[in-house]
């Protein structure tokens, strides 16, 4: 059952709903990648949240005036002003008062929430709420969603993701360098908004699939799991929307296998094990990867002090020390230094009375702070101003092998 659901073979209607989820995770990763950038990801809480009272009210307008109160567009649109009424108004606040964006972040997303929840208890005690089913905006659910549901999921799913592939050059000016967009003629307050904008148009896109409470983590999720794997920004861009689409198909997908499980908390799970994954294994500032540059400095530290014990002809205590030694074959099972081991010691002590001299000299300022006992001179200095070292030292009388 799980794996016809991951090769879309649940039927029609499953299938797009799992592409559906798909192109949302995909534009929620990009677009929540320049909110990361830009340091703002609490902005998409709020937003989400602001979007349920325009829910509820929605249902309750469309039952008022005789028609289906579980109509997708008319309660997307409700959610969407909703959203868009919230995010003004943490605007208003963070610009006109003395209020941070933080503290007005939590005002907002505390009222509109608590009147969303105020509302839904209105509507459950009206003649058609009961069937209303506005629960599923909670936590995401495509259980006996219709065809036409999904299709205008997947449609408005894929638009969002075009017009955030068409801001990506705008949108990454401004989380970098807000100062010099506004130098060179952008209008970066404009850009900002068009970046909630989108923002807004994912979180509404991704409530009946995601989830108000959960979307925020569709949105921020990815982009950070994508920042283990890259330094440059286009990359974090694509892997961010790379790991956001696998999250929400897989979710989308196991989720139309067990109907019974909630697709919002599935789809983050999911992401969350990506994140795991990236945390453990990435190549570059992955847990892993950070042991193992630990061991490595450990052990040339080991090794370093074992040679330059080795040039002073002191014995050696730390087993550690020892072992590295002998598996290099410059010591032998008793600490005594083999003749690889002597040549290497007497490299080693030069260096240092080389470096001890260079830390020393005004002049060779700029080399000295690359001193850290490990870096060979050679990486640093010319061939001219290592002989040029050495002479010193010679007239000095210093020791050189």
């Amino acid at each position: 059952m799980i794996w016809d659901a991951l090769t879309l073979q649940l039927g029609y209607n499953a299938t797009l709903v799992t592409l559906g989820a798909t192109l949302l995770g995909m534009a929620a990763g990009v677009g929540g990648t320049f909110l990361f950038l830009r340091k703002r990801a609490l902005v998409s809480d709020a937003i989400s949240h602001a979007t349920l009272p325009g829910v509820a009210l929605a249902f309750m307008v469309m039952v008022a005036f005789g028609g289906d109160g579980r109509n997708l567009i008319g309660l997307l649109l409700g959610a969407a002003l909703s959203a868009a009424a919230g995010l003004l108004l943490v605007s208003w606040l963070s610009n006109r008062t003395r209020l941070a964006e933080d503290a007005a972040i939590g005002s907002v997303l505390s009222v509109f929430f608590g009147l969303g929840i105020v509302l839904l208890t209105v509507i459950q005690t009206m003649s058609a709420g009961r069937q209303a089913g506005l629960e599923d905006f909670l936590l995401g659910s495509t259980a006996g969603m219709l065809r036409n549901d999904a299709l205008i999921i997947a449609v408005a799913a894929a638009l969002t993701l075009a017009l955030v592939l068409l801001l990506r050059r705008p949108l990454t000016l401004a989380s970098f360098d807000p100062e010099y967009g506004t130098a060179i003629g952008q209008n970066v307050p404009r850009t900002d908004l068009a970046m909630m904008g989108l923002v807004l148009a994912v979180t509404v896109v991704g409530l009946k699939i995601v989830g108000l409470i959960l979307i925020v983590a569709l949105l921020i999720i990815p982009p950070v799991t994508a920042r283990f794997w890259s330094e440059r920004t286009d990359h974090v861009v694509l892997i961010s929307g790379l790991l956001g689409g696998i999250a929400a198909y897989v979710g989308a997908a196991l989720s139309a296998a067990q109907p019974n499980l909630p697709t919002g908390p599935i789809i983050v799970l999911v992401g969350f094990a990506l994140f795991a994954l990236s945390l453990l294994l990435a190549p570059g500032r992955g847990a892993l990867s950070a042991l193992l540059r630990h061991r490595r400095y450990q052990r040339r530290v080991h090794l370093r002090q074992g040679l330059l014990a080795l040039a002073h002809g002191q014995p050696i205590y730390e087993q550690l020390t020892l072992r590295l030694l002998r598996a290099e074959g410059y010591a032998l099972p008793d600490g005594v230094a083999t003749k690889a081991g002597r040549g290497r010691a007497a490299k080693a002590l030069r260096d240092e009375t080389r470096w001890q001299l260079i830390r020393r000299d005004p002049a060779y300022e700029a080399a000295a702070q690359q001193y850290d006992g490990l870096t060979p001179i050679e990486t640093v200095l010319t061939a001219d101003q290592i002989r040029e070292i050495d002479s010193r030292i010679a007239m000095l009388g210093g020791v050189m092998a």
